[in-house]
């Protein structure tokens, strides 16, 4: 499973490590992701998500947790 919020759509970016010279090497940012599970209110099931920081902020926001 790839590591991108249901919610947002965050994903993995990539940047540079750098070091005290000033070397550049490849390194990878992942999104603050974490599983949720959210009951829909009409038919009563439990959908569990993978999403983020953000998206959970969202999630709240609309009311939906």
């Amino acid at each position: 499973m790839s590591r991108v919020c249901e919610v947002t759509g965050k994903k993995t970016s990539v940047g540079n490590n750098r070091s005290h010279s000033l070397r550049a090497t490849k390194r990878k940012f992942y999104p603050n992701l974490f599983y949720k599970n959210i009951k829909d209110k009409e038919t009563g099931l439990v959908y569990r998500i993978r999403v983020s920081a953000k998206g959970l902020k969202t999630l709240r926001k609309h009311g939906l947790i």
